[in-house]
């Protein structure tokens, strides 16, 4: 019963991103995100409270998202510097794959002003991830001294968002892709010392630094449940 309840709530969230993502937080209804998950308004009730209890968990699903990311740039495989490049193709990949993100960072911005406490923005969490990884490299000795302390910050925040507005201006992620790598090549001579970027790929990594290559979406659902 426990796991099928917890199927219930991970469909529910799902559905939640996709409506949120397709028709914005103020017009997706529950009756909606229910018929999209394939259950009752009563089983969606059961789980979430009301809409906002359910936006929060699919931004907290965003977060943890982002999380998993920085988890395998802890692995030691890359710098922290080729971590963070990884991590800009990772974000303008999601964005494209997965309703998850992007809904995460279309409730953020609607609900940007209101009084009901959220948290961190979207932008903060991917900042913050950005930033993590540029001490991290910072630390490791990969940036020049001492001369990009605020500058490289400005850049990488810069980046990420950049990265999220060009995906919602309907950008296709090889175009996208091809446009990061260019920034890269631009920004890397800036930030490590030189003659070292030649050590860093600033291409696309061939697989997904959070889950292996595996996709990040629900299974397909069935039928409507109680």
């Amino acid at each position: 019963m426990q796991e099928r309840s917890e199927k219930t709530r991970r469909r529910l969230v799902h559905a939640g991103a996709e409506m949120f993502d397709l028709k914005g937080y103020a017009n997706a209804t529950l009756i909606d995100i229910a018929d999209a998950a394939g259950v009752t308004k009563g089983a969606l009730y059961f789980h979430f409270a009301s809409k906002e209890d359910l936006a929060e968990a699919v931004r907290q699903r965003g977060h943890h998202l982002v999380g998993e990311v920085l988890r395998a740039a802890a692995d030691g495989r890359h710098t922290p510097l080729q971590a963070l490049i990884d991590l800009t193709h990772w974000l303008a990949r999601t964005l494209q794959e997965d309703p998850m993100l992007r809904a995460a960072y279309r409730i953020t911005g609607e609900q940007a002003g209101n009084d009901r406490p959220t948290g961190p923005g979207f932008h903060q969490t991917c900042i913050a991830a950005g930033r993590h990884l540029l001490q991290r490299a910072r630390t490791a000795g990969e940036l020049r001294q001492p001369a990009v302390e605020e500058g490289a910050e400005t850049l990488v925040d810069a980046a990420l968002c950049g990265i999220e507005v060009l995906s919602r201006g309907g950008m296709t992620y090889d175009e996208l892709s091809g446009r990061i790598g260019a920034l890269w090549d631009l920004m890397l001579p800036i930030l490590v010392p030189p003659g070292a970027e030649a050590a860093y790929r600033t291409s696309a990594p061939a697989k997904d630094p959070a889950t292996g290559g595996r996709g990040m979406r629900e299974p397909a659902t069935g039928g409507r449940q109680d």
